[in-house]
Order: structure tokens, then C-alpha cells, then sequence
């Protein structure tokens, strides 16, 4: 079982949204979809619910079209929530259930077991709009999962979620993971999408910029981070007309710069103990997500604040 997107396109009068996007998502593993916002990723993830048709390309669950797919395949955790605020918690979700073909007893038992996990108990007689924007979260989740879909959607999906209820939420996707589903999590935060996925695709301005498994993604630029610290009086200027190393950050406790190989990392150690520095700390790593993420994009000749003006006008043009 795989869900496949292959070549789709999405126009919105004359904006393109989407442009030729191709991926696939195997089950068992956590699929990163990541860019800014207005890069197109909850177009796309429309496109695979079928909530919108792609213009051209096709959209495919174990070979079928996923516009022939019952809808109870999918579980859908949108960035923006969509549950009746005045209707009560625990009627809601079986409602919702049941619309989705969900036997009414056999998702009860199941509700009464995520009310425990999450720690939501005492909200199950609540109305929507009473809860915390962390519970309401929590509750959007629940309504995607209850009806124990193959394939699940999630769109920054930490939204509006404190540090505790985070974690009770990563667990739970991490869960739906282990359990052999498609979970695909659409993003901006990549630190987040780093931690948590084992594939990614980045998307910039509707068009794939880069796809694989993490590590793999992580080591495409070819480029190396090495992190120097040094105790004491020891100074690390020299560091700034080095040839080979293009300083990133300056931490009180070390310097972080960019390297094209672990060669030059080794030469830089040794002409430091040459100074007689007293070397506290010397990392090897490769570029973050967001390194990567920075670098396609600089690479498509953008500038931070062109980024933040197309998010802007993604957005405008989409909604019109």
C-alpha cells in the first residue's frame, strides 16, 4: 500500500499554485511536506482528500484513483479547525464517526480510550467553543482518527498547542505511524518535520524543490556544519579570513560555520591547537532541514523577504 502523487498541477484563475508536484508515501513512516506558508502545500493536501481535483496528474492509493476511494479511508487534521462549536464534545465525535461508517459502540470504546490517553476526560460533556485552543486541537485530531482511516492528514497540526500537549500529540501521530498508516505531516516548522519524519519533500512557490529520506535530504547540499568552542582567554578571529569556512553563528560557548568536508574540519582543529587554543568542543554534523530548506530557496533566487511576499500573495490569489 503506497499513495502515490504523480504531476499534478493546480491553477487558481492565472496563479499557479501547484506546478508538475510528484511523491510518494509509503505506510510505516512519517512523510514530511514542508515549505512556507502559501508554497502550496494544503493545496496539494486537498488534492489528495479530493476536496479540490487536480487540472492535470494523478492522485493514486494502492494503484486506484483516490477519487474512487470511500471517504472513510482518509482522516483529515486541518490547519484551520472545523468542528460545530456549540455541539458537545463526545456527541460530536461519534456523530462524526458514524458519518464516516464507524460503528457507533465500536468508536465509544475507542473514544473512551483517546479520552484517557489525551487526558480530556472531563471536556467529553463540553461544548466545542468551551475548551482551550489546546483541546480544541485535540478534539480535531480525535475527529480524524476515530473513524481509523488508512490515510492520515495533518496540516501544522502543533498549532495552538503548548509544550506538554505537543508531546501527547507527536506520541499519538507517532502511534498512527507504527501502526502501518500513511501519515503525511504539511508543515512550515522544520525542526519539528526533522525530529519527527523519516521522508520529506520540500515545495517553494507550488514546485518541488527537493524529495528523500531525511538523512539523505540532510546531505544533499554537500556541505558539512562544524561547531568550535574554546575555553579561556583563546580567540577564534583567525576563523574569519579562513578560505573554506563561512562563519554561520557566534555562541558564547562556541562557533558554528559552514564547511564543504570533514577535511577542512580536521585542518581547522589542528591550527587551532597550533594557537594553542583550548579546544572544549569540535562537532561534525550535516546541515539542518532548514539549512537545506534556506539553501533551494536562495538557490531559486529569493530573497527572505520576496518568501514573505509571495506568502502574501499566494494566499490573496487562492482565496479570491
Amino acid at each position: 500500500m503506497s499513495l502515490s502523487i504523480d504531476r499534478i498541477r493546480k491553477n487558481f484563475g492565472e496563479f499557479r499554485a501547484v506546478d508538475d508536484v510528484s511523491f510518494e508515501v509509503q505506510p510505516g513512516r512519517m512523510f514530511g511536506f514542508l515549505g512556507t506558508n502559501g508554497a502550496g502545500k494544503t493545496t496539494t493536501m486537498r488534492m489528495v482528500l479530493d476536496i479540490i481535483r487536480p487540472d492535470s496528474g494523478r492522485i493514486t492509493l494502492d494503484g486506484r484513483s483516490n477519487q474512487e476511494i470511500p471517504r472513510n479511508e482518509f482522516g483529515y487534521l486541518p490547519e484551520e479547525r472545523g468542528l460545530y462549536p456549540k455541539m458537545k464534545v463526545e456527541e460530536q465525535l461519534l456523530f462524526l464517526a458514524q458519518l464516516y461508517g464507524a460503528d457507533k459502540h465500536a468508536a465509544k470504546r475507542s473514544l473512551d480510550q483517546w479520552f484517557k490517553r489525551l487526558e480530556i476526560e472531563e471536556n467529553r460533556d463540553k461544548q466545542v467553543d468551551q475548551l482551550s485552543k489546546g483541546n480544541q486541537q485535540k478534539i480535531q485530531f480525535l475527529a480524524a482518527v476515530l473513524h481509523d482511516p488508512r490515510v492520515l492528514v495533518l496540516d501544522e497540526p502543533f498549532s495552538g498547542l503548548d509544550p506538554v500537549n505537543a508531546v501527547q500529540m507527536k506520541d499519538a501521530f507517532q502511534d498512527m505511524r507504527d501502526q502501518g498508516k500513511i501519515v503525511i505531516f504539511s508543515t512550515h516548522q522544520l525542526d519539528q518535520a526533522q525530529e519527527m519524519c523519516e521522508d520529506v519533500a520540500i515545495i517553494h512557490r507550488g514546485k518541488m524543490e527537493i524529495t528523500g529520506d531525511v538523512q539523505s535530504v540532510r546531505e544533499s547540499g554537500g556541505q558539512k556544519i562544524l561547531r568550535l568552542g574554546v575555553a579561556g582567554d583563546s580567540e577564534l578571529d583567525w576563523l574569519s579570513s579562513h578560505p573554506d569556512a563561512q562563519i554561520r553563528h557566534r555562541r558564547r560557548e562556541y562557533i558554528e560555520m559552514q564547511i564543504p568536508d570533514e577535511s577542512v574540519a580536521e585542518r581547522i582543529l589542528q591550527d587551532a591547537l597550533q594557537r594553542r587554543a583550548q579546544v572544549t568542543l569540535y562537532e561534525v554534523t550535516v546541515p539542518s532541514l532548514n539549512d537545506i530548506f534556506l539553501s533551494e530557496v536562495q538557490g531559486a533566487g529569493d530573497s527572505m523577504s520576496d518568501i514573505e511576499q509571495n506568502q502574501a500573495t499566494a494566499r490573496e490569489e487562492v482565496l479570491a
